[in-house]
């Protein structure tokens, strides 16, 4: 039996894997994204029913990431043709064009510089991997899910939108933030600047806990 080349996963705050792939809007590369953000996401296979469900709610929020400087690409292990059927599929059945890429990976190459393949889960499959890239092509997030469940779309838009956030103000988000609520203070680093941090003007729990509005 053939064995699957495993790679490492990729690591948070450095350079995202290169590539250069065919997709269902042509060649793409990493370079082809300089300047926006990323969102590129596997699925285990084409015409599957969780997989559908996913891609609709992508294409559902395409507008919405794009509002937000953000470009979304999709792979799988599948063929071009399979991925142009699939595609006229979900327009003719479900009524919803898909307007990203799908990136062919018959080889496997993206998937194993990303580390998408993991034999414990299937070894001909990418497994559910979600990766958030910056403008500089800087890995900033990944979310992987099983097999048997789909992702919440939703939840990479706020997380993007948190990601933005705390890049242009310089601050942290708590748990389930979104636009509007407020933001954390980065605690201080040194006892002179904790010892002023009740008297800055932020909401203070105590002196490694402050919160503001922006």
């Amino acid at each position: 039996m053939e064995s699957v080349p495993v790679a490492g996963l990729p690591r948070i705050n450095e350079p995202a894997p290169d590539f250069s792939a065919k997709t269902t809007f042509g060649q793409r590369s990493l370079a082809d994204y300089k300047g926006k953000w990323l969102i590129l996401f596997s699925h285990p296979a084409d015409f599957t029913p969780v997989c559908t469900t996913e891609f609709i709610a992508f294409a559902k929020a395409a507008d919405r990431f794009a509002e937000m400087n953000c470009e979304l690409l999709g792979l799988s292990i599948d063929s071009l043709f399979s991925h142009l059927a699939w595609v006229r599929n979900i327009k003719e059945k479900f009524g919803v064009e898909i307007p990203f890429p799908i990136i062919e990976d018959i080889k496997m190459e993206v998937a194993t510089a990303y580390g998408m393949i993991h034999p414990g889960a299937a070894d001909t499959q990418a497994v559910r991997a979600t990766f958030l890239i910056d403008p500089e092509g800087v890995l900033r997030a990944m979310v992987y899910y099983p097999m048997s469940n789909g992702r919440s779309i939703e939840e990479f838009v706020r997380l993007l939108q948190a990601m933005q956030t705390s890049d242009a103000n310089g601050v942290a988000t708590p748990e389930g933030w979104a636009p509007g609520c407020q933001v954390i203070v980065p605690p201080p680093k040194t006892s002179a600047e904790a010892d002023k941090r009740a008297s800055e003007g932020y909401e203070t729990v105590d002196w490694y806990f402050s919160r503001k509005d922006l």
